[in-house]
């Protein structure tokens, strides 16, 4: 059976960065999902279901984190992600 891993580049653009609400919000979109969702930033990679590796990111607006998911939802997953950041999780 293949899997299918997905890697995008995403730019931070809420002016607060990844804080404990969009992190929250991230984690909550990410477990719906049948795959792995690892954020990376500077060389540090995070689980993207663990609200406390998402912040021990500590990813400021501008940063661009690079996301990877792995698995059967990765499309789906990369998807709802993208949207997320792109909304700047609503805080615009």
């Amino acid at each position: 059976m293949e899997t299918t891993e997905l890697t995008e580049d995403i730019q931070i653009i809420n002016p607060l960065g990844l804080h404990a609400r969009p992190a929250a919000a991230l984690v909550q979109t990410v477990l719906k999902f049948k795959c792995d969702v690892y954020l990376s930033l500077n060389g540090h990679r995070v689980n993207a279901k663990s609200i406390m590796g998402l912040l021990t990111l500590a990813a400021a607006h501008g940063s661009t984190v690079t996301v990877t998911c792995t698995g059967a939802d990765a499309q789906q997953a990369l998807d709802a992600v993208r949207v997320l950041f792109e909304s700047g999780f609503g805080e615009l």
